[in-house]
């Protein structure tokens, strides 16, 4: 192995000098003897190699020095079945130069046979970020392994050894760490999509290690080590957990001296004998600073994993299907006429919906429609010639006049695993090639094996390397088997919710507190948050429903989606007049979009309920100046305490943006609390902050 040590220590020289990235010099993977580690300025992680069959030795938080030792003989990544002697490891380190998605990072490739069964982690390590993550493949072929997980119930009284044993991990194992003393707790976060079903969008479970291993949900881990303000924690990057494939029925375990984090995504049917198949992706981090410090290093990771930038990503879309029009009123006259009343409003976007392609899908109003065989229909996916009789350049050119760009909906052929998934990549291509068109929303996705999440992935590979990774994938989450909100991370943003008031379910209060609870553990950054027609349906509504978004001011309605990317879910010809009047909210939130977006946007205040004071800060890496939306729902205080995490001690002076409020000055104590007066029930205001002594 030592040559391979040799060829990476010289990509470190080559990526120093080449690319002028010193930072990424305190990137490494080394490897001395049998040991190998892998680490940063943040975090360093030691293993005994054993051929490439990894033994976690040690993790160390660089920042404090917090150093926990592993006391396991057990390889980090296990089958539940026996497999041959590990042989043939092997390590490859590379430095990757910055993409228009990725910043530039070190890779750290490991390999080992295991039998018939071939393992490949690749470790990525980012400069000045506090984790290590992995990424798994799998070739060739093993013993078929049950996945079925016991429960409590069904165990012995723990009498022995033998049966302490019972309810160990039935599964796959990807990682293990062997947590030294016994007083740990674990909390993990489970999220929820498929979102036309599902309000509540994130749960979370709290456990004590224990001598007998508990069974966890969810896609986050959080480990503290009782007594102290340190911890570790693991993000499982795969779907949602009740939709992962081969799933064991949990993420991961945890017990007094050890944690799993279980689920590769891979059944022993899935492996291929020749070619590497991708499974899920395991995430390791460290923190200091109790549950602020583990957000705040979780959220600097997931910076790392898309690149954001302002003139792409950022957006606020109007898409007229929040009307309930479907179909039926798209043509060329009609996008016209809403491009001219999208600029008054503001709109920086424009999103045709499912109507514009000359097929007809099952959801259109009118009769006839299908999802099935589409490419027995060469002429699908092409516009509509009744409705675009000169195709889209029309639209496009009004468009780029009005400073609105054009984006189409898209739902790509589910035949056979999207065996077609070459064709629907070549549908958006073409439309980036003769249209500039470089954003499509993804709808309809239905991931029902490995198949066909490895072809819908090429599918999207394919797409961003024709555009040169300038595409966005408005991912769709409101229905179906998809990729949930940790998955797919690296294409663009994700389409959460449909409401409408014609079936009277769309609540201010409730799309607050779904932006809310995710704000906590992923960037709002990444989420299209919708406003709609507030003056439409009222009587959709029962009348002393004091909710209903009849009661909210419009400009309430759009700064409840500032922390994300804004959508107008509606018609814009169906506004009244007033409405408009919401432009000059959307000109000053226009002025502040990037530097509020370029920070850590998390919650604060208490859950919406309709009766809360709570909203969002936006921390800058100095901690001495940032953003802030108040909201103040509907209650009888004119004032709250709220704290701000993150902020250091001083005078501070809050400079009043927009909404409703004042500048104010105040001294900020170690407590980090913030006095905010609002003036009545249902309104909000938007600060910057800055200390000034």
């Amino acid at each position: 192995m030592k040559p391979l040590l040799i060829i990476g220590c010289l990509l470190f020289c080559l990526f120093e000098k080449s690319w002028g990235q010193p930072e990424l010099a305190s990137c490494q993977a080394i490897r001395k003897g049998d040991t190998l580690m892998l680490s940063n300025s943040l975090i360093q992680r030691t293993y005994l190699f054993q051929n490439g069959n990894l033994t976690s030795l040690s993790i160390t938080d660089r920042r404090t020095g917090k150093k926990w030792l592993m006391n396991s003989k057990d390889p980090d990544f296990a089958l539940p079945v026996k497999t041959g002697d590990p042989v043939s490891g092997g390590l490859t380190v590379k430095a990757l130069a910055e993409t228009a998605l990725s910043p530039a990072h070190l890779e750290a490739e490991v390999v080992v046979a295991l039998g018939t069964l071939w393992v490949k982690r690749i470790f990525r390590i980012y400069p000045n970020c506090p984790v290590i993550a992995c990424d798994y493949y799998l070739k060739g072929s093993a013993p078929n392994w049950q996945q079925q997980a016991q429960q409590a119930y069904d165990l012995r009284n723990i009498e022995s050894q033998a049966a302490q044993k019972e309810g160990q991990a039935n599964t796959v194992v990807m990682d293990r760490l062997a947590l030294p003393g016994p007083h740990w707790k674990g909390k993990s976060v489970e999220f929820f999509d498929a979102t036309d079903q599902n309000n509540t969008l994130v749960e979370e479970y709290e456990r004590l290690a224990y001598r007998q291993a508990v069974r966890m949900r969810g896609n986050l881990l959080f480990l503290d080590e009782v007594g102290t303000d340190a911890g570790l924690f693991w993000l499982k990057e795969a779907p949602v957990s009740s939709v992962q494939l081969a799933y064991p029925g949990f993420d991961f375990s945890l017990k007094i001296g050890e944690a799993l984090a279980t689920g590769t995504g891979l059944a022993p049917s899935d492996l291929q004998i020749n070619e590497w198949v991708r499974g899920y992706s395991l995430v390791l981090g460290v923190s200091s600073g109790g549950e602020e410090g583990q957000l705040s290093a979780l959220r600097t990771y997931q910076q790392q994993v898309r690149i954001r930038k302002a003139n792409r990503d950022e957006m606020i879309l109007l898409n007229t299907w929040g009307d309930r029009g479907q179909d039926k009123n798209i043509n060329e006259s009609f996008v016209l006429h809403e491009l001219e009343l999208g600029e008054k409003l503001g709109i920086t976007h424009f999103q045709l919906d499912d109507g514009w392609q000359q097929g007809k899908s099952a959801n259109s109003a009118f009769q006839g429609g299908s999802f099935k065989d589409i490419w027995r229909q060469p002429d699908y996916w092409l516009p509509d010639p009744k409705k675009f009789p000169g195709g889209f350049n029309r639209i496009v050119e009004a468009g780029k006049k009005r400073g609105i760009t054009l984006s189409t909906w898209f739902n790509p052929s589910v035949d056979s695993s999207f065996k077609y998934w070459s064709k629907d990549a070549q549908v958006m291509i073409n439309q980036y090639r003769q249209y500039g068109i470089r954003m499509w929303k993804i709808d309809g996705v239905q991931i029902a094996d490995k198949q066909a999440e490895i072809n819908f992935r090429k599918m999207l590979d394919t797409v961003m390397a024709s555009t040169r990774g300038e595409a966005v994938f408005n991912l769709d989450v409101t229905a179906g088997r998809r990729f949930g909100y940790h998955y797919f991370y690296e294409y663009g943003n994700l389409f959460l919710e449909n409401r409408y008031t014609d079936w009277a379910n769309y609540y201010p209060h409730f799309t607050l507190r779904n932006l809310w609870m995710l704000a906590r553990y992923l960037p709002p950054q990444r989420l299209q948050i919708e406003f709609l027609n507030k003056w439409r349906n009222q009587d959709r509504y029962v009348q002393i429903d004091e909710f209903s978004p009849a009661h909210y001011d419009f400009d309430y309605l759009f700064a409840v989606t500032m922390p994300a990317q804004p959508l107008a879910w509606m018609e814009a010809r169906n506004l009244p007049a007033d409405a408009f009047v919401t432009a000059n909210l959307i000109k000053t939130y226009k002025k502040h979009w990037q530097a509020w977006h370029d920070g850590q946007i998390f919650p604060i205040g208490n859950e919406p309920s309709g009766t809360s004071w709570t909203g969002f800060h936006s921390s800058m890496a100095q901690q001495t100046a940032g953003y802030v939306l108040i909201f103040r729902e509907k209650n009888e205080y004119d004032t709250a305490r709220i704290k701000l995490a993150n902020l250091l001690p001083g005078t501070y002076e809050f400079t009043h943006l927009t909404g409703q409020g004042k500048r104010f000055r105040q001294k900020i104590s170690i407590d980090q609390e913030v006095l905010f007066t609002l003036p009545k029930p249902l309104t909000y205001g938007f600060y910057h902050y800055q200390r000034v002594k």
